[in-house]
């Protein structure tokens, strides 16, 4: 790929900004509790996060052994208890702040993408003092497939009004990474996230960070 300097910037949300795997899980279990199931693990959870609330349902319905035909309750109890904690359990990561207040003063557009449902995501960004840094918020609901799809950063390069190859994708996982491959984005990956359980190092990337207040954002070669 050839570098080129960043015309715009698109972040994932949970594993990247916001630490929310408090929120899952006490989401989840929540909903198994109402319907009389074993309650889900956090380690669980967490490496099972991130291609999705309905993906994330499906799974944790089968870890306890649940029929998978009671999705659709599950599903609808799940909206009312997740909106109900959305952001309680939630932390910002370290260097978040001091990261998008860095990216901010290029003066560059910001998008947030991210496959939780676009309520959600609204709503958290809110609560955590993070929506003022995005000039748009698209969730997993906003295109017809989500990532690792590249469909969802294509559709937010256009909304941008930038090239892909100038929209850098900062975030923590795999999805993340094969999202901007298949788009043509370059990727920034995170240490730290929700990545299934193995090293984000696996996953090709312009940049791997500690902290997205340490992304260099000048062009080496």
């Amino acid at each position: 790929m050839n570098r080129q300097a960043p015309a715009a910037f698109i972040c994932d949300l949970d594993g990247t900004l916001v630490d929310t795997l408090g929120d899952f899980v006490v989401a989840l279990n929540l909903v198994f509790a109402d319907l009389q199931l074993p309650a889900v693990s956090r380690d669980f959870v967490a490496v099972t996060i991130g291609q999705g609330s309905e993906h994330l349902i499906h799974c944790c319905l089968a870890e306890v052994g649940a029929d998978a035909a009671l999705y659709d309750r599950a599903w609808s109890l799940y909206q009312l208890h997740y909106r109900a904690v959305n952001g309680q359990h939630s932390a910002l990561f370290p260097g978040v702040i001091e990261g998008l207040e860095r990216l901010r003063a290029l003066g560059l557009p910001m998008a947030c993408l991210t496959n939780k449902p676009g309520a959600f995501a609204q709503d958290l960004l809110h609560r955590m003092g993070l929506a003022g840094y995005f000039d748009l918020v698209f969730g997993g609901d906003a295109f017809e497939r989500k990532k690792p799809d590249p469909l969802p950063l294509l559709k937010t390069c256009e909304a941008l009004g930038t090239a892909p190859a100038q929209t850098w994708m900062i975030g923590d996982s795999s999805n993340d990474a094969r999202a901007a491959a298949a788009a043509g984005c370059p990727a920034l990956l995170v240490s730290y996230g929700y990545n299934h359980g193995e090293p984000i190092s696996a996953s090709p990337a312009l940049q791997y960070v500690d902290r997205i207040d340490q992304i260099d954002l000048e062009l080496h070669g």
